[in-house]
Protein backbone atom coordinates (compact mmCIF):
# COMPACT_ATOMS: atom_id res chain seq x y z
CA UNK A 1 0.00 0.00 0.00
CA UNK A 2 1.24 3.53 -0.87
CA UNK A 3 0.94 5.91 2.08
CA UNK A 4 0.75 9.67 1.51
CA UNK A 5 2.66 10.02 4.79
CA UNK A 6 5.77 8.64 3.09
CA UNK A 7 5.78 10.77 -0.06
CA UNK A 8 9.16 12.36 -0.70
CA UNK A 9 11.07 10.10 1.69
CA UNK A 10 13.96 7.88 0.65
CA UNK A 11 13.55 4.13 0.78
CA UNK A 12 15.49 3.72 4.05
CA UNK A 13 13.47 6.46 5.72
CA UNK A 14 10.21 4.99 4.45
CA UNK A 15 11.07 1.62 5.96
CA UNK A 16 12.05 3.23 9.25
CA UNK A 17 8.75 5.10 9.54
CA UNK A 18 6.69 2.02 8.69
CA UNK A 19 8.66 -0.04 11.19
CA UNK A 20 8.05 2.48 13.99
CA UNK A 21 4.40 3.25 13.23
CA UNK A 22 1.65 1.31 14.96
CA UNK A 23 -1.44 0.37 12.96
CA UNK A 24 -4.56 1.45 14.86
CA UNK A 25 -8.14 0.50 14.02
CA UNK A 26 -11.33 2.23 15.16
CA UNK A 27 -14.96 1.20 14.79
CA UNK A 28 -17.64 3.47 13.40
CA UNK A 29 -18.57 5.98 16.11
CA UNK A 30 -15.46 5.28 18.18
CA UNK A 31 -13.56 8.26 19.58
CA UNK A 32 -9.89 8.37 18.59
CA UNK A 33 -9.18 10.97 21.27
CA UNK A 34 -11.11 13.59 23.23
CA UNK A 35 -10.71 17.36 23.27
CA UNK A 36 -8.61 18.42 26.26
CA UNK A 37 -6.76 15.13 26.67
CA UNK A 38 -2.95 15.17 26.82
CA UNK A 39 -1.58 14.52 23.33
CA UNK A 40 1.35 12.26 22.59
CA UNK A 41 0.43 10.55 19.30
CA UNK A 42 -0.30 11.74 15.80
CA UNK A 43 -2.08 9.78 13.10
CA UNK A 44 -2.01 9.27 9.36
CA UNK A 45 -5.31 8.02 7.97
CA UNK A 46 -4.81 4.93 5.84
CA UNK A 47 -8.49 4.01 5.52
CA UNK A 48 -11.84 5.56 6.40
CA UNK A 49 -12.95 9.03 7.45
CA UNK A 50 -13.05 10.92 10.74
CA UNK A 51 -14.81 14.05 11.97
CA UNK A 52 -12.95 16.79 13.82
CA UNK A 53 -15.25 18.26 16.47
CA UNK A 54 -14.93 20.97 19.12
CA UNK A 55 -17.06 22.19 21.99
CA UNK A 56 -18.51 25.68 21.66
CA UNK A 57 -18.76 28.22 24.52
CA UNK A 58 -22.51 27.47 24.67
CA UNK A 59 -21.83 23.77 25.24
CA UNK A 60 -22.75 22.58 21.76
CA UNK A 61 -20.55 20.46 19.48
CA UNK A 62 -19.36 21.83 16.13
CA UNK A 63 -17.88 19.72 13.33
CA UNK A 64 -14.94 21.62 11.85
CA UNK A 65 -13.71 19.22 9.18
CA UNK A 66 -13.92 15.72 7.81
CA UNK A 67 -10.62 14.01 7.07
CA UNK A 68 -10.00 10.97 4.89
CA UNK A 69 -7.20 8.73 3.56
CA UNK A 70 -3.88 10.54 3.30
CA UNK A 71 -4.74 13.18 5.92
CA UNK A 72 -2.84 13.68 9.17
CA UNK A 73 -4.18 14.77 12.54
CA UNK A 74 -2.87 15.22 16.07
CA UNK A 75 0.33 16.97 14.91
CA UNK A 76 0.27 19.48 17.81
CA UNK A 77 1.77 16.83 20.06
CA UNK A 78 4.95 16.93 17.95
CA UNK A 79 5.37 20.66 18.55
CA UNK A 80 4.75 20.89 22.29
CA UNK A 81 5.23 18.06 24.75
CA UNK A 82 2.69 19.69 27.10
CA UNK A 83 0.04 20.00 24.42
CA UNK A 84 -3.54 18.94 24.94
CA UNK A 85 -5.92 17.87 22.23
CA UNK A 86 -7.64 20.88 20.69
CA UNK A 87 -10.52 18.80 19.28
CA UNK A 88 -12.29 15.47 19.54
CA UNK A 89 -11.77 13.04 16.64
CA UNK A 90 -14.52 10.51 15.90
CA UNK A 91 -14.52 7.70 13.34
CA UNK A 92 -17.41 8.15 10.90
CA UNK A 93 -16.88 4.61 9.59
CA UNK A 94 -14.29 1.87 10.19
CA UNK A 95 -10.95 3.70 10.27
CA UNK A 96 -7.35 2.56 10.09
CA UNK A 97 -4.42 4.84 10.94
CA UNK A 98 -0.66 4.68 11.21
CA UNK A 99 0.21 6.20 14.58
CA UNK A 100 3.50 7.59 15.84
CA UNK A 101 4.19 8.85 19.35
CA UNK A 102 6.23 11.98 19.97
CA UNK A 103 9.16 9.89 21.24
CA UNK A 104 9.07 7.68 18.17
CA UNK A 105 8.99 10.69 15.87
CA UNK A 106 11.91 12.35 17.68
CA UNK A 107 13.96 9.15 17.37
CA UNK A 108 13.18 8.95 13.66
CA UNK A 109 14.18 12.59 13.16
CA UNK A 110 17.50 11.99 14.88
CA UNK A 111 18.42 9.11 12.57
CA UNK A 112 16.59 10.06 9.37
CA UNK A 113 16.77 13.76 8.54
CA UNK A 114 14.16 13.67 5.78
CA UNK A 115 11.49 12.60 8.28
CA UNK A 116 11.24 16.30 9.18
CA UNK A 117 9.66 16.79 5.76
CA UNK A 118 6.53 14.96 6.95
CA UNK A 119 5.77 17.65 9.51
CA UNK A 120 6.98 20.57 7.36
CA UNK A 121 4.77 19.59 4.42
CA UNK A 122 1.77 19.08 6.68
CA UNK A 123 2.17 22.41 8.48
CA UNK A 124 2.63 24.25 5.18
CA UNK A 125 -0.60 22.68 3.93
CA UNK A 126 -2.40 23.70 7.11
CA UNK A 127 -1.23 27.31 6.80
CA UNK A 128 -2.49 27.49 3.20
CA UNK A 129 -5.81 25.92 4.17
CA UNK A 130 -6.38 28.29 7.08
CA UNK A 131 -5.46 31.31 4.95
CA UNK A 132 -7.95 30.21 2.30
CA UNK A 133 -10.58 29.60 4.98
CA UNK A 134 -10.17 33.12 6.42
CA UNK A 135 -10.43 34.69 2.97
CA UNK A 136 -13.50 32.61 2.16
CA UNK A 137 -15.25 33.54 5.40
CA UNK A 138 -14.71 37.23 4.62
CA UNK A 139 -15.62 37.31 0.96
CA UNK A 140 -17.85 34.31 0.17
CA UNK A 141 -21.50 34.15 1.21
CA UNK A 142 -22.69 31.54 3.71
CA UNK A 143 -24.95 30.03 1.04
CA UNK A 144 -22.00 29.30 -1.23
CA UNK A 145 -19.86 28.03 1.66
CA UNK A 146 -22.50 25.42 2.52
CA UNK A 147 -22.52 24.16 -1.08
CA UNK A 148 -18.72 24.13 -1.24
CA UNK A 149 -18.43 22.03 1.90
CA UNK A 150 -21.03 19.63 0.52
CA UNK A 151 -19.10 19.30 -2.74
CA UNK A 152 -15.84 18.73 -0.85
CA UNK A 153 -17.19 15.92 1.30
CA UNK A 154 -19.06 14.41 -1.65
CA UNK A 155 -15.71 14.16 -3.43
CA UNK A 156 -14.15 12.63 -0.32
CA UNK A 157 -16.84 9.92 -0.32
CA UNK A 158 -16.30 9.31 -4.01
CA UNK A 159 -19.81 10.36 -4.98
CA UNK A 160 -23.08 8.96 -3.76
CA UNK A 161 -24.56 9.60 -0.33
CA UNK A 162 -22.80 11.89 2.14
CA UNK A 163 -23.60 10.64 5.68
CA UNK A 164 -23.50 14.04 7.39
CA UNK A 165 -26.28 16.01 9.05
CA UNK A 166 -27.31 19.52 8.06
CA UNK A 167 -25.96 20.70 11.42
CA UNK A 168 -22.54 19.25 10.58
CA UNK A 169 -22.50 20.85 7.14
CA UNK A 170 -23.54 24.14 8.72
CA UNK A 171 -20.74 24.21 11.28
CA UNK A 172 -18.19 23.13 8.65
CA UNK A 173 -19.33 26.13 6.59
CA UNK A 174 -19.20 28.46 9.59
CA UNK A 175 -22.90 29.24 9.59
CA UNK A 176 -26.13 28.33 11.40
CA UNK A 177 -28.25 25.26 10.76
CA UNK A 178 -31.29 27.28 9.52
CA UNK A 179 -29.06 28.77 6.81
CA UNK A 180 -27.76 25.37 5.75
CA UNK A 181 -31.30 23.98 5.77
CA UNK A 182 -32.56 26.80 3.56
CA UNK A 183 -29.70 26.36 1.09
CA UNK A 184 -30.12 22.59 0.91
CA UNK A 185 -33.92 22.75 0.66
CA UNK A 186 -33.58 25.16 -2.28
CA UNK A 187 -31.04 22.86 -3.94
CA UNK A 188 -33.38 19.91 -3.38
CA UNK A 189 -36.33 21.78 -4.89
CA UNK A 190 -34.18 22.48 -7.95
CA UNK A 191 -33.23 18.82 -8.31
CA UNK A 192 -29.58 19.29 -7.37
CA UNK A 193 -29.57 17.19 -4.20
CA UNK A 194 -31.70 14.66 -2.36
CA UNK A 195 -32.13 15.07 1.39
CA UNK A 196 -32.60 12.26 3.90
CA UNK A 197 -32.29 11.83 7.64
CA UNK A 198 -28.64 12.50 8.44
CA UNK A 199 -27.54 12.33 4.81
CA UNK A 200 -27.39 14.27 1.56
CA UNK A 201 -26.97 12.95 -1.98
CA UNK A 202 -25.68 15.12 -4.80
CA UNK A 203 -27.76 14.53 -7.93
CA UNK A 204 -26.38 17.18 -10.29
CA UNK A 205 -22.79 18.04 -9.43
CA UNK A 206 -22.19 20.29 -12.45
CA UNK A 207 -25.09 22.61 -11.61
CA UNK A 208 -24.22 22.54 -7.92
CA UNK A 209 -20.63 23.56 -8.68
CA UNK A 210 -21.90 26.44 -10.80
CA UNK A 211 -24.12 27.63 -7.94
CA UNK A 212 -21.24 27.42 -5.47
CA UNK A 213 -18.90 29.67 -7.50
Amino acid sequence: MEYALLQGLGEDDRRAVLSAAVRRRFKRGEVVFHEGEPGDTFHHIAKGRVAIRVSTPSGEVATLRVLGPGDLFGEHCLLDERSRRSATVVALEPVETLALTRDQFESLRAEHASVDDILIRHLATQVRRLSDQVAESLYVSADKRVLRRLLEVETMWGGGVVPLTQEELATMAGTARPTANRVLQTAAADGLVSLGRGKVQVLDRARLEKRAR
